[in-house]
């Protein structure tokens, strides 16, 4: 497949147990014939669920999707610890697990602003280089404990020692440190057991498709699951430009309120439109001659 038909847009896999994030994309890219691929946060190897794949240029809007909030399914495991927080790193017996309303009762703790200290498997970089890689190497570094936000937990039991999650989370929150915290509060020690990532930047897991889905399918009906760029930005208002207009701003040139009778707010963003649909992201900026629109990523 040539360069020019390559795909531009994105696709949201429903990410397989034991493969790593980056090897989803590179089957992906494959499948799909993209010259350029992404995608928008780490899945553990072993977290399944939703894992949105970026396309040809829509590989610029990562930086945009990073910092959505998340949904998860997680199944906790009492009475037990583990250098990675998860049942994958090496397990040792922890305390008695109390009863059910106490483990409850500690797991509604945790919902709000909550401090975290992101844990050595992790693909957060220090120095330059990822946890994860310095912790495999027996190296152990200092962690800043960071402020992340709970919105919800719905906690379920599904057996004396186990009980499922369902968080709703802000960027940057570590469910396997949610759990082992969880343990810590109960004195048992927690894991966790499984992660299913249930939506991600507004995209839910009915959307996804799974690469086995994808490999036995031809290139149109695999084409059919691309989703525009354009859908990352469909919170913001659409600014249709006259053709003037328009070609100022695919030049990069800020296009002031007032030449096209608009009242739009300071740090506002918008979809910059032309007759041929959507192509840059705009914010609205003020300039030395007025307050403008100002072309902060081009798309087409």
């Amino acid at each position: 497949m040539s360069k020019s038909c390559a795909p531009d847009g994105l696709i949201i896999i429903n990410k397989p147990k034991d493969i790593t994030s980056q090897g989803v994309v590179s089957r992906t890219k494959r499948l799909l014939g993209s010259d350029k691929a992404g995608h928008t946060g780490t899945l553990d190897p072993l977290a399944t669920g939703v894992l949105p794949v970026l396309l040809g240029r829509a590989v610029k809007a990562s930086e945009y999707m990073l910092c959505d909030d998340k949904h998860y399914g997680a199944v906790l495991l009492l009475g037990f610890t583990s250098d990675t927080e998860d049942v994958t790193g090496t397990l040792a017996v922890g305390g008695d697990v109390p009863c059910e309303s106490t483990v409850l009762s500690a797991i509604s703790d945790f919902v709000g602003e909550i401090m975290q200290t992101p844990p050595m498997y992790s693909a957060l970089k220090v120095g330059g280089k990822k946890l994860c890689d310095l912790a495999r190497a027996g190296v152990t570094v200092e962690r800043e404990a960071r402020k992340v936000t709970v919105y919800s937990i719905e906690a379920r039991r599904i057996s004396d020692s186990e009980y499922y999650l369902d968080v709703r989370c802000s960027k940057g929150t570590y469910i396997r440190t949610l759990c082992a915290d969880i343990g810590k509060r109960l004195g048992c020690g927690g894991v966790m057991k499984s992660l299913e990532r249930l939506s991600a930047s507004g995209f839910s897991v009915s959307e996804a498709v799974t690469l086995e889905e994808l490999e036995a399918m031809g290139e149109s009906e695999r084409r059919a699951f691309i989703i525009p760029v354009e859908r990352i930005f469909e919170k913001y208002q659409a600014v249709t430009l006259p053709d003037f207009f328009a070609r100022l701003a695919h030049s990069g040139l800020e296009i002031y309120l007032k030449k096209i009778g608009l009242e739009l707010g300071i740090g506002e963003r918008v979809r910059i439109c032309d007759k041929d649909g959507f192509f840059a992201l705009g914010e609205v900026r003020e300039f030395d001659n007025g307050t403008a629109i100002k072309p902060i990523k081009q798309f087409r």
